[in-house]
This record gives structure tokens, C-alpha cells and sequence, in this order.
């Protein structure tokens, strides 16, 4: 192949790491690299319609599916408009590659003023990313291009970035040039001491429980917590990072209530805890009010976590995988209490309940009406919005691993965009819960939606404008209300309009009918805009205090 590009090298390299799909958006400065997709034929192209939400695509892309997501950008405001999604794939910790455009190389580091130019693009990349690389010659695309994939799974796991100029992209390179083979990422074990001490302390539990977190679900290594669950028969609460390692209709699985009472006050008496791939964030801990005993051992790909927040009487630092399979073989039985694994399912299901309780009659049944009409693999997107903070998060089931998706980073907007590449990853019908205010800052991906096909079906709660932060406002200023009502258009006019067909409810029934249609009908986007302001008010809504904890 004489003629080969270095676009063609980047197809190479990315076919090479078993890449099948990758979301961006066209430009003057990856152009190359799109042709020689075409090509190819082996790697699907999403046209998303913000680089942003580019990036955000590939992040469920790669949580749903455990591959590698890719994003693709141009250089300068292309790229600049990726850092949200990079925050987010950064904080979440996900497998994305973003790929993108350099002005040509003979104008770098000039500042002349060449079109896109962006000299400090590489600096910019690497706030957000493990490492970010800008390639040199075109000889060297595709091993950057292998080395970053690589990178994005070493250890927990990390965005990072490739630039490459666009005359590399263009130019001819040697048939003698190679594609390295993508090595298989080595997952560490902890040292046999560690696990031999780690394993006595659970071998002496009398209150075991196990605190699971997103890095067993990254990992893929819930297989090995529920063998583990299963035999010392250990409950086990997660964060919300971690929902679905368990199904949550699982005896032993009590789910993401750690600081709701009673279950609060047994998290708190649990003599070993086991957290797996956990970072004991903010929300999941009561803003780390929560007490946890001393004899914590805490497992994580991550050695960086290790007392950040709670200190660990031992310390596992590998492949959460390995870490489990170890525990497994060293650990015969527990000496847990008869009573303890009663007094655990008790007291989830009352803190279930009282949670269930707050949400009103109204709400309480679209949990029941969402959960009663997706299938079991279908999956569950929350953005940051009223729903989600009150029963999304916490409240709506998940009964299957990698199921579960939300903005770790807390931000509002990227529950479409992740949506997209969930659905498009895992094939299966998704539902993602929005607030007015929030999809309006993605909703351009509804043309993304529409032209892609996804199954997803689009959930606008809308009250008019940022509930989440009237409630705050409301509750911290003396009632004040400022900056926080927001003009809404007409969400299925204006989806209809993109094409994506859809409907209007204001009442339970409404939704119960509206959303069985759309998981029923044919593979294909369907958005449901809900009246919020119509249904029954839940009993408690969140102030600062509670937002914030």
C-alpha cells in the first residue's frame, strides 16, 4: 500500500484497538481522517452536532460497553469545545480517546494568525486527560495513536488525547510502516501480604459488608463480587457510580441508600467493610459525615484514593479482578452473625420505603411505570434535574451491570449526548431523565438522535426553568427568586421538527402509556415531554444543605 495516508494510519491504529465506532464532527482539519474511514468500511461514524457532546457520546459509548469510546474534533474551537465532555469522561473515569486536528506543521509555534490556530491546544488537553500527544512526522500516527488508546485502561481509567497537523494527515507514508498490536493492559495484583491481612480481618467479621464502587463495574469485574457475594453471602451497598454491579432486586444487595436511615445507622455498624473501586465522593457519603469503621480495607486500581477520605486498615492496590479472585481463594467462610444478613435487607427495604415515601404518590408511580416497562438490559440515564437528584439516582432499579448512567461531575446537559452512546454501544432501549433547563444545553443532539436512529427514548420533565436551583435559591434566600425561570419552546414540536417523534403528558397515566409506546415500538428515538408542574409535589425537595450532601 504505497498510497497510504496518515489518515489511513489512524484508521489502522484504531482498528487495531478493536475501535467499531466513533462520534465527532466534521472539519477542514480532520477531513483526511474521515476519508479514510470511508474507505475503510469498518468504523461507523456518529455525527453528533457539538464537539462536546462528541466527547460525552464516546464516554457511554465506553461505559456501557467496557471498549474504547472515540471522539473525533478539529483543532482549535473544536477541541476547545471538548473539555466539557473531557471533564466529565475525567471524573466519571472512562475509556475516551479524542483525536483531533493540528493547524500544518510548518505554521506551529509561529502565531501567525493561521486559521483554527491554537498554540497552547496540547497544554489545554492535558488539564484534562492522563496524557495528551502531538505527533511529529506522519510515520508516527499510528503508534501514538495505539500508545493513547492503550493508555486510556491503565489502571483506573482516563481520557487521553492525540493531535496530529493536518499535512500529516495527508501525507504519504512507506508501505514499511507498521501498526502496532495493542498489548493487552496488565491488571495488577496486591501484594500476597496485604491480601493474607485484608482476608483475615473479613475471616473475623462479624458484621461484614461490602461498599462497591464504579471501578468494579470499569474493571468488569462484577463477576467475580457476586461469586464472592454469593458464597460468604456479605451484603453490599453501592455508590451510585456503582449501580448494577448487584442487580438491585438481589437478596444481598441494598443498594445506593448507605446515609438514608436505618440503613445509615447498620452501614455504620459494620465491624469490616470491603470497598471495591471506590472513592467515597461527596454525594454517596454525606459529604463524608458518614462514619465507617477502622477496620476498613479498601481495594482501588487508584493507589492515589488511599486515605483521602477514610483511612484503610489495608490497603489492596491492583485490578479489581484480581483483588476479588485473591480475596476469594484466601477467605473460607466469615464469622458473621446469623441475624446480620436480616437486619441489612431490613433496613435497605425501610430505607427504600421512606425514601419511596418523600417522592408523593405522582412520582412515586412513574418509578414503578419506568421500571415495569424497560427490559432488564435496557439502560437508565440521568442528567442532573429534579427527577434524578430525588429518584433517579437512587430509587429507580438497576438490575443489570453497566446499565446506569449519570454526570459524575454533577454538571447539566450531557444526559442526551451519553444517552446516544449508551444506546448506540449497547443496542438496547435507553431512557435518559432531563430537565427543561439541561437538555437545552445539548439539544442540538436531537438531529443526532434522529439521524443515528438510537433507541432512546427522551424524558423532559419540564417545571420551566432550574428546579434543582429554585430550590436552593428558595431555600437559602429568603425566597428569593432570580435568574432561574427560563422561557422552554415546545419540546415535541421542536423534536418533531429534528425528527424525532413524540408526545406531551401531564398526569401518570399519560407517562405510563406514553413511555410503554416508546420502548414497544420500533428500534428508533421517541421524546415524552412531561408536565412537572402538573404532577402531585413531592413531599421534600432539596435546599442547599441537602444538594450539597
Amino acid at each position: 500500500m504505497s498510497d497510504r495516508t496518515g489518515g489511513d494510519l489512524v484508521v489502522e491504529a484504531l482498528r487495531a484497538l478493536g475501535v467499531e465506532m466513533l462520534f465527532g464532527v466534521a472539519s477542514v482539519h480532520n477531513l483526511p481522517i474521515l476519508d479514510a474511514v470511508r474507505r475503510d468500511g469498518g468504523i461507523e461514524v456518529v455525527n453528533v452536532r457539538h464537539e462536546q457532546a462528541a466527547v460525552h457520546a464516546a464516554d457511554g459509548y465506553a461505559r456501557v460497553t467496557g471498549r474504547l469510546g472515540v471522539a473525533l474534533a478539529s483543532t482549535g474551537p473544536g477541541t476547545a469545545n471538548t473539555m466539557g465532555g473531557l471533564f466529565e469522561a475525567q471524573f466519571s473515569g472512562s475509556r475516551v480517546l479524542l483525536i483531533t486536528g493540528q493547524i500544518e506543521s510548518r505554521f506551529l509555534g509561529r502565531a501567525k494568525g493561521y486559521l483554527h490556530e491554537a498554540e497552547q491546544q496540547l497544554a489545554m488537553l492535558r488539564t484534562l486527560t492522563r496524557e495528551a500527544w502531538s505527533v511529529r512526522r506522519a510515520e508516527d500516527i499510528a503508534e501514538t495513536v495505539v500508545a493513547a488508546g492503550r493508555a486510556t485502561g491503565r489502571g483506573w481509567p482516563q481520557p487521553t488525547a492525540v493531535e496530529i497537523p493536518v499535512d500529516l494527515q495527508y501525507a504519504t507514508v512507506s508501505a514499511e510502516v507498521t501498526v502496532p498490536e495493542p498489548a493487552p493492559a496488565p491488571r495488577a495484583l496486591p501484594p500476597e501480604d496485604r491480601v493474607r491481612a485484608a482476608a483475615d480481618l473479613l475471616a473475623d467479621a462479624r458484621r461484614p459488608l461490602i461498599w462497591s464502587g464504579g471501578g468494579v463495574l470499569s474493571a468488569g469485574a462484577w463477576p467475580e463480587l457476586r461469586h464472592l457475594v454469593e458464597r460468604l453471602e456479605i451484603p453490599v451497598v453501592t455508590s451510585v457510580q456503582g449501580r448494577g454491579v448487584l442487580p438491585e432486586d438481589h437478596p444481598l444487595c441494598l443498594g445506593p441508600l448507605a446515609t438514608m436511615p436505618p440503613l445509615r445507622e447498620v452501614v455504620e455498624d459494620a465491624d469490616v467493610v470491603l470497598a471495591v473501586g471506590a472513592r467515597f465522593q461527596m454525594y454517596t457519603t454525606d459529604a463524608w459525615r458518614l462514619r465507617l469503621t477502622d477496620r476498613l480495607i479498601h481495594a482501588d486500581a487508584d493507589a492515589s484514593v488511599f486515605g483521602r477520605t477514610y483511612p484503610p486498615a489495608v490497603a489492596l492496590h491492583g485490578d479489581a479482578r484480581e483483588t476479588l479472585r485473591a480475596l476469594d481463594e484466601h477467605v473460607a467462610t466469615t464469622s458473621a452473625t446469623e441475624d446480620w444478613g436480616v437486619t441489612t435487607r431490613k433496613a435497605a427495604a425501610e430505607a427504600r420505603e421512606n425514601a419511596l415515601e418523600t417522592l408523593g404518590p405522582d412520582h412515586r408511580a412513574l418509578v414503578a411505570a419506568i421500571r415495569r416497562a424497560l427490559p432488564r438490559a435496557g439502560v437508565i440515564v440521568r442528567d442532573s434535574t429534579v427527577p434524578a437528584y430525588a429518584w433517579g439516582d437512587r430509587l429507580l432499579p438497576i438490575l443489570e451491570p453497566r446499565t446506569s448512567l449519570h454526570p459524575a461531575g454533577a454538571a447539566i446537559g450531557p444526559g442526551l449526548p451519553l444517552a446516544i452512546g449508551a444506546a448506540l454501544g449497547s443496542r438496547e432501549r435507553t431512557v435518559v431523565i432531563h430537565g427543561d433547563g439541561g437538555i437545552m444545553l445539548s439539544i442540538g443532539e436531537l438531529s443526532t438522535l434522529a439521524q443515528a436512529g438510537a433507541p432512546v427514548t427522551v424524558c423532559v420533565f419540564n417545571d420551566r426553568g432550574y428546579g434543582v436551583l429554585r430550590d436552593v435559591q428558595h431555600a437559602t434566600f429568603d425566597g428569593a427568586r432570580n435568574d432561574v425561570d427560563l422561557h422552554t419552546p415546545d419540546f415535541v414540536a421542536l423534536a418533531a421538527a429534528m425528527g424525532v417523534p413524540g408526545e406531551k403528558v401531564s398526569d401518570v397515566a399519560g407517562f405510563d402509556r406514553a413511555f410503554a409506546r416508546s420502548v414497544e415500538r420500533e428500534p428508533g428515538p421517541y421524546l415524552i415531554e412531561i408536565d412537572l408542574t402538573a404532577l402531585a409535589p413531592m413531599k421534600r425537595r432539596a435546599g442547599r444543605q441537602q444538594l450539597l450532601s
